[in-house]
């Protein structure tokens, strides 16, 4: 499903839900929080494949993503270094569906019960087990079952029990995208709407120009909100967020100007994530492997306008060119830094059309 930037509401940023406890903002929030999260919440940032840990602490405890699926030791240990154990998480909350965020969503909704909220609009096909949920297969990236107990819409709000944060949607990087934002002490938890040093890809191999027009207009619409803090699904936070969101709209407006340099990102962050976990690819698959990918097929036909036969080679060369990958040993590896996966980290059902139907039991 494509999105317009007509498609979601503007952003206010006084949209406050009834009860709002507004007396607790009488110091401003530079004031109280001159640098860095505020003590409400929990942020680290993690290597790749997993998305950062962000949790939301009030009366109520809200995890946001549960990281791949891969690393859902670590993602443990990093909550139980600061204190929180799963047993304390009443709401795990997905800013958008693909494996680095939702990964560990099984993990979390099998072992410990803990109810799964996300997007109205990727939900829908994550619990119809489409076999498109999640774009698992289109990306070659696969995620374990569970099931979405709790829909979300764009000004619906995240209820800590004395503070609430306010639902965006704001598509681009995926259909459903979500944003979580505080206004009482300005902080934005961003998902990959925005990144401190970076965009998040965009499909335009199956969105085209649109999808850069969509994910240009949702980080605009930020630019309307006062944020003094804010973190995102990767990388470091941002001390300075109208800087990076200015930053974000400059390099859309040049990808507007040249949709292939948005293509050949998208490529490239693509190829590399699988790379981290496979881990590596042998040359001598290299071929047969991208082949098979439906997203390799997509942007050499719709983007380059080649086939995708022709298209293998020009992108190897360019991941190493671009120092996104490197040969060794005859095996391609991603160069940005990750933690490996551990041999045999898939120990469930990969695709979603082989999921089990039936509800959250069944997940």
């Amino acid at each position: 499903m494509r999105f317009r930037s007509s498609d979601v509401a503007p952003l206010r940023a006084g949209n406050f839900p009834i009860g709002y406890n507004l007396a607790l903002s009488a110091a401003s929030p530079l004031e109280l929080f001159p640098m860095g999260p505020p003590p409400w919440l929990h942020w680290i940032e993690r290597r790749l494949p997993s998305a950062n840990l962000v949790v939301l602490r009030g009366r109520r405890c809200v995890l946001i993503d549960t990281g791949c699926s891969s690393d859902v030791d670590d993602t443990l240990g990093h909550l139980r270094t600061a204190g929180i154990e799963p047993a304390d998480i009443d709401l795990v909350v997905n800013s958008h569906h693909h494996s680095d965020h939702v990964g560990g969503n099984r993990f979390f909704q099998s072992q410990f019960g803990l109810p799964i909220a996300a997007s109205a609009i990727e939900a829908d096909a994550i619990n119809r087990r489409d076999p498109d949920a999640c774009d698992a297969v289109y990306l070659d990236q696969p995620i374990e079952p569970y099931w979405v107990d709790e829909l979300l819409h764009h000004d619906d709000t995240i209820d800590l029990g004395d503070r609430a944060l306010r639902v965006l949607h704001l598509p681009g990087h995926s259909p459903g995208n979500l944003a979580f934002y505080d206004p009482m002490d300005e902080v934005l938890v961003a998902g990959d709407v925005v990144h401190a040093t970076d965009v998040a890809w965009v499909d335009v191999a199956r969105g085209g120009r649109q999808a850069l027009e969509t994910a240009r207009a949702s980080v605009e619409r930020l630019c309307t909100l006062p944020v003094r803090w804010a973190c995102s699904g990767h990388g470091p936070p941002m001390d300075e967020p109208a800087k990076a969101f200015d930053a974000a709209i400059r390099r859309y407006d040049q990808w507007l100007g040249d949709v292939k340099r948005a293509a050949w990102h998208g490529c490239k962050r693509i190829l590399a994530f699988r790379l981290m976990l496979l881990p590596g690819l042998p040359r001598a698959q290299a071929a047969e492997y991208l082949l098979d990918c439906p997203w390799f097929a997509a942007y050499s036909q719709e983007v380059f306008g080649v086939a995708p036969q022709e298209f293998v080679a020009p992108l190897l060369e360019e991941m190493v060119r671009s120092k996104a990958a490197y040969w060794e040993n005859d095996r391609l590896y991603a160069t940005t830094p990750f933690r490996k996966p551990a041999d045999g980290w898939m120990r469930g059902i990969p695709w979603p059309a082989d999921w089990p139907a039936g509800g959250r039991t069944s997940a």
